[in-house]
């Protein structure tokens, strides 16, 4: 269910920036995950 959750608002937070190249939604991603690891750290 969380997982579900944290992946919906990473789309989320992907399409409200208006992220328009593949190599800005691996940046996106990137920078998501970073931030998940030192939320769970």
């Amino acid at each position: 269910m969380t997982k579900t959750l944290i992946l919906l608002l990473v789309f989320l937070s992907i399409i409200l920036s208006g992220c328009e190249t593949f190599h800005g939604l691996g940046r996106d991603f990137e920078k998501a995950g970073n931030w998940l690891q030192q939320k769970s750290s």
